[in-house]
């Protein structure tokens, strides 16, 4: 049995069709390699449960159907294109905010943000705000803050697409070095053909089906 799985995953709207069924093992990193609007986000917010997919849909993770929970119950992360880090808090508070959330008192929540921190090259940045960070910078926040809960799955949205093509590249095999260390189980979207080869166990080649 895999680890990840989504099948009979359909989706139409009424100029292209999505049709999707993937296998994920444990610890692995798979790409959805597509155009832009062949549907490799939209693919992403359903697993998340942002989306709504048709009838017939059957999610699981780690041996539990999910495709009926809510989103904060399915114990997926996810990354988005702009990162949506909060730029009222520092890099600190938006690191430590998931924990927060889970219930951890701030103190300990930002210690532990704090050490996290230095597995993303960000020792010492707690106390910068999001406004003064570089865009590979910011990703590398987001990231954090999604990993530092321990998701079962993290998604990830074109993460680097706005940043420069050698930024993204250098990004890509940083991002593949992270996953390797920490075993994070991840599905990633790109369009990009060189940076998917990077990062990935698996790519998985997307493309809807247009009318």
């Amino acid at each position: 049995m895999s680890y990840f799985s989504v099948q009979n995953l359909h989706k139409t709207w009424p100029s292209i069709t999505v049709a999707f069924s993937l296998e994920c093992d444990k610890g692995t990193m798979t790409c959805l390699l597509g155009p832009s609007g062949c549907g490799k986000s939209t693919v992403l917010n359903i697993i998340a449960g942002l989306e709504q997919a048709e009838p017939g849909l059957i999610i699981e993770l780690d041996g539990t159907r999910i495709e009926s929970l809510p989103p904060a119950k399915r114990n997926i992360g996810m990354v988005f294109q702009s990162g949506a880090l909060f730029n009222h808090l520092t890099v600190g508070d938006n690191v430590a905010y998931g924990l927060i959330s889970q219930g951890i008192k701030k103190k300990e929540a930002r210690v532990r943000a704090a050490e996290y921190l230095k597995h993303f090259d960000l020792e010492g940045f707690e106390n910068r705000m999001p406004q003064n960070l570089s865009g590979g910078e910011k990703q590398r926040v987001a990231l954090a803050r999604t990993l530092i809960t321990q998701p079962k799955l993290v998604l990830l949205d074109e993460p680097f697409s706005a940043l420069d093509t050698d930024l993204r590249h250098r990004m890509a095999a940083w991002l593949r070095e992270q996953q390797k260390k920490l075993g994070f189980t991840a599905i990633m979207v790109t369009h990009d053909q060189q940076e998917a080869q990077t990062v990935s166990d698996n790519i998985v080649s997307l493309s809807g089906v247009t009318r």
